[in-house]
């Protein structure tokens, strides 16, 4: 079933005039005999509204009660059951009463449109998702009803509904939009001037930026390379803390204002799990991924242990031109241990990054608790801890010398104790005992009698130093135990975190090997990744997908620095460090993900040749209809003027053999044209069709294709100053031929057809124009389809093979064939064509090993 087509009339402000537009829209279609239905339609008591909605069949609204009110929807199944051409639906980001069929309004009109109906909607500038935290500044309102971008830029029409704010405000004054009552409330607050002002740039910007995705479309068509704008990629870095929702809306208002742009946001945490501010919740990563999502970008798991490398590394390898960061939430005294990851990207970054650090209300407010602390020491804390240990017992005995030697014991082994403490806090459980026996050493020679002598003098000053001892190691043990229990449940939280995305992956569908291999790259931090199969009974691998660098030479998964098998025939191997043992049940999970992807890629070809293999027995079957009929029609003309000519019992005049000539001429005719489509599809089919291209002039090609049509039909202007074309010319006339042989067939009598070209940028458009009664755009595809007949062109006319040949040809030759409205009624088929780099006398064309023209 055909999608329906969705047209959004787009508001600067409430009271543009957005239904107002779009009721006027329907007045013209239903004029224009199209089945126009009213979906649902809030006139707000707006008079002049109220008076567009007469004349307009308007489906009955679902009456819902809820907390004893009762309420009306927009009922869904009425529309789909009523299945009309087209349905208006008024407010796309209204959230729906509870108990309705959706939730929000822009998924009923998603149903709508995946049942092949046409839908009309407004939305407000203001009521979209990337564009809420700006909106709620300019106008100090938050927006509860929003609609994600995405839903609004794939609409196939949108139109900006806009008013200057003096108008506006006019209109407003004048009671138009509400209740005098509200009147001086609404101008002093949401409708000043200013915010009006805003509000309008905003909406401007916003379809400008839509204007250039049209226009990128259009150059991608006609393979327009010149004065190309460079893609924006803003690289939003999170840390799952609740600021991470602005940064994502303000990077997606950063991507939009660029044509093409594109908003990645990426989670950074270190290989042994923890995250590099401590604070991510995995609830808020999933609504940030969501929202991201939602947005139009995509988000990335890296591992990385020094967060403004890994951060700056994944920047500059996905090209992105901008990294959006956070200010940080540490205190004032937290900045003693370091600058911050946003001062060090910003420093790093270089001059081909832009770096924006953005405010929001978490500034300076405090990391909060670590969630996970003290996984397996690092290098700088154990050496920290030796330091302690070693150092700190001395420099404690010589404190303790000069200050006051005669402390006593008992303080003197607290002080010890305290500095075995901090050595085990530091570095762990060695050394920790390391500043236990030296604290011993120490205590025993220094401060117990007789002094410095390794004897004791006193036996209760050997309970002291055991009992120091004792508690020394116990504490050292405690705090190594603690480090272990940590670093194992911050190693089972990070494979929760990677089993959870792996897990959404295949829940969203993501079907592409590629972007799989390249998740598994991210999270391990490898250089590259690579799938290898083994077919079934032989000894050699391989590789059936690989993204990354740096694995050229990797032939077997033995040479790989870490490799995961996936049974008996299958495995994947990365490059670029060796993996922890620890790492491996997580790569097991992606390894046999990889397996599943790989197969369900297999099936979905497999699916597409069976596709390829109905459509070859489609065609068969057409073929033996079209041999059936369309060819016995001129046999069978051609056999009884033959059989009349031969007959001995009618004496024949001259007119009347003629006329019988005549007949035969033109079966023969008629013949010719349905068996070289035949031919000419079938070896478009078969894909041996090959050009013998060279240069020509469309004014010496496009005469020859005329010839089979009657004289006077055809209108030809095509200029002297064309470049020419790079073509072949053979196939250029038989393309030229069909299509201008269609548009005469339905254009009507005494209207000849417009045969005209120009040139735009590097190519020359050829432009066939009929007066006919036209296409439909649901219709225009499929007219080029094989055996495919518009309208009611009756049996005998064709087997509907001309434009499918003319657009086949057209596409051999490296151009393009579409079909578009023409001003006033008809349908123009528009052929473009490569121009030739200079004009001048046509070159030789270099013969290829085989060629059919």
């Amino acid at each position: 079933m055909t999608r329906g087509k969705l047209r959004i009339y787009l508001g600067a402000a409430p009271g543009v005039g957005k239904t107002y537009a779009m009721l006027s829209e329907a007045h013209r279609r239903l004029e224009r005999g199209t089945d126009v239905v009213v979906g649902f339609v809030e006139h707000h008591d707006r008079p002049r509204t109220e008076v567009l909605l007469h004349g307009l069949e308007q489906i009955p609204r679902r009456v819902l009660d809820y907390r004893g009110t009762r309420f009306t929807e927009m009922d869904v199944d009425a529309v789909l059951a009523r299945r009309p051409a087209v349905a208006l639906v008024d407010e796309m980001a209204h959230t729906n009463v509870p108990g309705s069929r959706n939730e929000k309004r822009w998924q009923d009109i998603k149903e709508l449109l995946h049942a092949g109906i046409d839908v009309i909607s407004t939305v407000n500038i203001q009521h979209l998702e990337s564009l809420g935290d700006v909106v709620e500044n300019i106008t100090g309102v938050r927006q509860r009803e929003t609609v994600p971008d995405a839903v609004v830029r794939k609409a196939d029409q949108i139109e900006l509904v806009d008013m200057s704010p003096e108008a506006l405000r006019r209109r407003m004054a004048h009671g138009n939009i509400y209740d005098p009552g509200k009147v001086d409330a609404a101008l002093s607050n949401y409708f000043r001037p200013g915010n009006l002002t805003a509000l309008r740039e905003l909406a401007l910007l916003w379809v400008a930026d839509r204007v250039d995705d049209y226009l990128r479309e259009y150059r991608s068509e006609h393979d327009i390379r010149d004065t190309w704008q460079a893609r924006e990629r803003i690289v939003v870095g999170i840390t799952g803390g609740p600021e991470g929702r602005t940064l994502i809306r303000r990077g997606a208002r950063l991507a939009t204002k660029g044509a093409g742009g594109e908003i990645m946001a990426v989670y950074i945490s270190h290989s042994d799990g923890l995250t590099p501010l401590n604070t991510a919740s995995p609830e808020e990563l999933a609504v940030q991924r969501t929202l991201v999502e939602d947005l139009g970008g995509t988000f990335h798991h890296v591992i990385g242990d020094d967060v403004p490398d890994a951060l700056l590394e994944f920047a500059r390898g996905v090209n992105a031109t901008q990294i959006v960061l956070g200010s940080s939430r540490r205190k004032a005294w937290q900045y003693v241990f370091g600058p911050g990851v946003g001062a060090t990207v910003a420093r790093e970054s270089g001059p081909d990054l832009d770096v924006h650090i953005v405010t929001h209300g978490e500034v300076a407010k405090g990391r909060g608790l670590p969630m996970s602390r003290g996984a397996r020491l690092g290098r700088g804390r154990i050496a920290a801890g030796w330091l302690t240990g070693l150092g700190g017992p001395v420099l404690l005995t010589w404190v303790l010398l000069v200050l006051d030697p005669a402390l006593g014991l008992p303080n003197e082994v607290l002080l010890f104790l305290f500095a075995t403490v901090l050595a085990a806090l530091l570095g762990g459980t060695l050394p920790a005992l390391a500043s236990a026996a030296a604290g011993s050493l120490l205590l025993n020679y220094y401060f117990t009698p007789p002094v410095e002598a390794f004897t004791i003098a006193d036996a209760r000053n050997i309970v002291a130093l055991v009992v120091f001892f004792a508690v020394a190691v116990a504490v050292a043990s405690v705090v190594d135990l603690a480090a272990r229990r940590t670093s194992q449940a911050a190693r089972l939280r990070a494979e929760s975190e990677v089993m959870s995305l792996l897990a959404g992956s295949v829940l969203r569908g993501e079907a592409s090997l590629e972007s799989l291999l390249e998740r598994v790259r991210e999270t391990f931090g490898m250089e590259s990744v690579s799938l290898f199969e083994r077919q079934r009974g032989e000894d050699g691998w391989t590789r059936v997908g690989h993204v990354g660098s740096g694995a050229g030479e990797l032939t077997t998964p033995d040479d790989a620095d870490a490799d995961m098998p996936v049974g008996d025939d299958m495995a994947l191997a990365l490059t670029g460090r060796k993996l922890p043992a620890a790492d491996r049940r997580v790569l097991g999970a992606f390894a046999g993900q990889a397996a599943v992807v790989l197969e369900r890629q297999r099936l979905a070809a497999e699916a597409v040749d069976a596709r390829k293999l109905a459509e070859g027995n489609r065609i068969r079957t057409a073929l033996l209809a079209a041999v059936s009929h369309d060819l016995r029609t001129p046999l069978a003309a051609i056999k009884a003027a033959v059989t009349s000519l031969r007959s001995d019992d009618v004496a024949w005049s001259a007119e009347d053999e003629a006329e019988l000539l005549a007949a035969i001429e033109d079966g023969a005719d008629r013949l010719d044209a349905l068996v070289g489509n035949l031919l000419d599809m079938s070896r478009l089919q078969t894909g041996t069709v090959t050009p013998l291209l060279r240069e020509a002039d469309l004014d010496e090609v496009v005469p020859k294709a005329l010839a089979g049509v009657p004289e006077g039909s055809v209108t030809l202007r095509i200029p002297e100053t064309l470049p020419m074309v790079t073509v072949d010319p053979g196939l250029l006339e038989r393309s030229v031929a069909n299509v201008v042989e269609n548009a005469v067939k339905y254009s009507p009598p005494g209207t000849p057809v417009l045969v005209q070209a120009s040139t735009l940028g590097g190519r020359v458009e050829l432009r066939v124009v009929d007066r006919g009664r036209g296409v439909p755009d649901s219709g225009k595809d499929r007219i080029f389809e094989p055996f495919q007949r518009y309208g009611d062109a009756p049996r005998g006319a064709g087997v509907g093979l001309g434009l499918a040949v003319a657009r086949g040809f057209a596409e051999a030759l490296g151009g393009t064939l579409v079909a578009e409205d023409t001003p006033g009624g008809g349908l123009t088929m528009v052929l473009t064509l490569r121009a030739a780099p200079g004009r001048g006398t046509p070159a030789q064309a270099e013969l290829p090993a085989q060629a059919t023209t």
